[in-house]
């Protein structure tokens, strides 16, 4: 049976592992998970795969044209999806050069070396909400105009023009999918979702050991997205590989939660009830815990990000018309979900 070469980039990011798990389910395709070099990489989100017959590891880097040359050209895909970024909005301001070169050159390089050595490989470049940033209308579509408000934002923005310009240029079958807030049991702590539900199982089995335990520590509690499940947007990032046609697309929930909302549904999960106290940096989230009051959730002014985002919500209505995609875990089920995996690992 002759395979599908399939590379994807960021493998072991959330995004990338939860591709790979869901194209290895099909015998058909076989999966190039590509990773930097490191001293210690992080193979936890690909044990599920790592040694999976159709799955093998490759090295390359996305600022460094050569390893990408290489790769495409030994492996001549037929798919190239590139999750692999610098992904966290608030340390964008820390380092905008890097980011750029990654998300922005890194996809140039990516198209580059499709164009030259396999030009008929489909292309995915992961796009995301903060391109909108500073929003004209709600729910956003993917004729919303570009008005970022972060380095990270600006960065992706400016990967969707490249996009288009190849695929119009070179005939490339080229995509850009505008990917809205998107979580699960792999997220990396560094972003606000996870570092809640990890804190909440924390706070959990702390108090159920009897333990201390330190609160956790939250910036601005009023910004609202539009949260789903990273399992059920792989899905839809195959779709959009596999038309006619090569057209960009978003994909979201539909509705908006607030980081406020996020924290009192995982602490509902994990069987705690609270309530809001104070205002401002002195606002907190307390629970009761054997008829005592505990403060879980307090406010540290040097989360706030310079510019901040306050309302995303995505229109993926188009996605689900003509890509025939559908969400499938709830926002409350994407919560549930989070919290008690974190539960069930985290050691207090």
């Amino acid at each position: 049976m002759r395979q599908r070469k399939i590379i994807v980039t960021g493998i072991l990011g959330q995004d990338g592992a939860n591709m790979a798990e869901y194209l290895l389910r099909d015998p058909i395709n076989h999966v190039y998970g590509m990773m930097r070099r490191s001293a210690n990489p992080n193979f936890e989100n690909a044990e599920g795969f790592r040694e999976h017959p159709n799955f093998e590891f490759v090295h390359g880097d996305l600022t460094d044209d050569v390893s990408l040359d290489k790769i495409v050209r030994e492996v001549q895909p037929e798919y190239f999806i590139n999750f692999a970024a610098n992904s966290f909005v608030g340390c964008s301001w820390d380092m905008p050069e890097q980011v750029f070169d990654v998300n922005s050159l890194g996809v140039l390089r990516c198209l580059e070396s499709i164009r030259k050595f396999q030009p008929t490989c489909r292309f995915y470049s992961a796009g995301s909400s903060e391109e909108f940033g500073d929003v004209d209308y709600s729910p956003q579509d993917i004729r919303h105009p570009i008005k970022p408000r972060s380095p990270y934002g600006a960065s992706k923005a400016a990967a969707r023009h490249l996009v288009k310009v190849y695929r119009e240029s070179y005939d490339m079958y080229a995509v850009h999918g505008i990917l809205f807030n998107h979580e699960g049991t792999k997220r990396g702590e560094e972003f606000v979702t996870r570092k809640i539900t990890k804190g909440v199982a924390r706070i959990h089995n702390s108090i159920k050991d009897n333990k201390n335990f330190k609160p956790i520590e939250l910036g601005n509690l009023d910004a609202k997205r539009d949260w789903s499940d990273s399992e059920d947007f792989v899905k839809g990032v195959w779709l959009m590989l596999n038309q006619d046609t090569p057209k960009d697309y978003v994909l979201s929930s539909g509705e908006t939660h607030s980081i406020r909302e996020f924290v009192e549904k995982s602490f509902q999960h994990a069987g705690f009830s609270g309530e809001w106290k104070g205002n401002g940096v002195k606002e907190s989230y307390v629970i009761t815990n054997k008829s005592k009051k505990v403060t879980v959730v307090k406010i540290n002014p040097e989360f706030y990000r310079p510019a901040e985002v306050e309302l995303l919500l995505g229109n993926s209505i188009p996605a689900q018309q003509e890509l025939g995609w559908e969400r499938e875990v709830s926002f409350d089920g994407l919560v549930e979900k989070m919290v008690k995996h974190d539960i069930n690992i985290y050691k207090s």
